[in-house]
């Protein structure tokens, strides 16, 4: 049987994946996504959609989509807490199952392929082409790219595996609440907790009907027992009864990643393109699978050397991957001196204000970690 050559083959209908389908099909080079799930499908996650993130699509997300808007936070630490709102949103609440199907039917109005319920099992590449064999056929194309998320094995063949210093790990469940009580706990703002569990955190998220409710900690290796610290947070802050965990792993933003080799590009999570103080990844998955798109479908134009692709690494460095960098030494700033830190945002607003900047992209983490050591390494790191 003949093989159908495609130009680009997506592994992953994830956001990523999507944003990159998007792109190759508007861009007109041949397109194939192969996604293992049936989509609509589960996806654990908070659902917080920043501003930033959705700054970098071409489209607007539609209302029915949107459950919250979200001008401000919640932030507690041991009995303390801090509360702030702003004149403009923040990020937006969506459930994950419905947005990321939206956005692969995005992608498919441009015309690409996609299959459903799929399983990549192999990819293969040599000078001409890359090989991906699937649990039901074969398939060919000059380039691919791999948009798997951080699960799986897809992405050792152009990195290695992270270690417990390079990823973290959260759990999160749903609870059940009608919209009333919600709106009493908390309207318009997210919660997070700091402090859970040794260096780990924990959040609390507004949706239509149900809570989204998570713990982790940005290192797996300072959360021996995700599970059990899960139940506390879960006990601690009220919530009662029997609630299905689903775990997932985050792999911190700030290490050194290898994201080409050859014909094959990582993007989103499996390039391990994730802040390591919020846990946001949709900003990156996106703009990374769109910037893997630009750059192979230039490739496909213009047919110029493979060493191109390396323009990958660069331009991602050049738009995030520094701010990134910067967001790992922040949350371990925080997460190692919670209390110091909590204080420090309790007394000084001007740090309030600064981080607001941070996640809203108006400042960088490299202007907020160089802001607080001139400030305020004296006071509070140092003690």
């Amino acid at each position: 049987m003949v093989q159908q050559m495609y130009d680009l083959i997506i592994i992953g209908g994830g956001p990523s994946g999507s944003s990159a389908g998007r792109i190759a099909g508007k861009k007109g080079i041949k397109t194939l996504i192969i996604e293992k799930k049936m989509f609509p499908r589960y996806k654990p996650c908070g659902g917080a959609l920043s501003e930033h993130a959705m700054s970098y699509l071409d489209f607007e997300i539609p209302e029915e989509i949107i459950e919250k808007n979200i001008f401000g936070g919640r932030v507690r630490f041991r009995g303390k807490s801090i509360e702030y709102y702003k004149d403009h949103r923040l990020s937006v609440i969506v459930t994950r199952s419905i947005f990321d199907n939206y956005l692969l039917e995005k992608a498919k109005d441009t015309g690409i392929e996609i299959h459903h319920g799929e399983k990549v099992t192999d990819i293969f590449q040599n000078d001409a082409h890359v090989s991906v064999t699937t649990d039901k056929d074969r398939y060919k194309a000059r380039f691919v790219i791999i948009a798997t998320g951080s699960q799986g094995k897809l992405k050792t063949v152009v990195r290695k595996d992270d270690n417990k210093n390079e990823y973290g790990v959260c759990l999160v469940t749903e609870v059940k609440e009608n919209d009333e009580v919600i709106d009493q706990y908390i309207k318009d703002a997210i919660e997070m907790h700091f402090g859970v569990s040794g260096v780990g955190y924990g959040w609390v998220f507004p949706h239509k009907g149900y809570y989204s409710v998570g713990a982790g900690s940005v290192m797996a290796k300072h959360l021996p027992y995700p599970k059990k610290a899960m139940q506390d947070y879960l006990k601690v802050n009220g919530f009662t009864g029997e609630h299905k965990l689903n775990g997932h792993v985050i792999p911190c933003g700030g290490h050194k990643r290898k994201m080409v080799k050859g014909r094959i590009i990582l993007s989103g999570d499996a390039a391990g393109f994730v802040d390591a103080f919020t846990g946001e990844g949709l900003a990156y998955a996106i703009r990374s699978g769109q910037l893997a798109a630009e750059i192979i479908s230039e490739k496909v134009v213009n047919g110029t050397d493979l060493k191109k692709l390396l323009d990958y690494e660069k331009r991602c460095y050049s738009e995030f991957g520094e701010h990134l960098k910067y967001s790992l030494i922040f949350a371990k700033m925080m997460h190692f001196f919670p209390e110091r830190s909590f204080n420090a945002f309790i007394n000084e607003t001007d740090i309030l204000d600064t981080f607001l900047e941070v996640v809203t992209f108006k400042r960088t983490y490299k202007d907020l970690v160089k802001w607080l050591i001139f400030n305020f390494k004296p006071n509070w790191l140092l003690k």
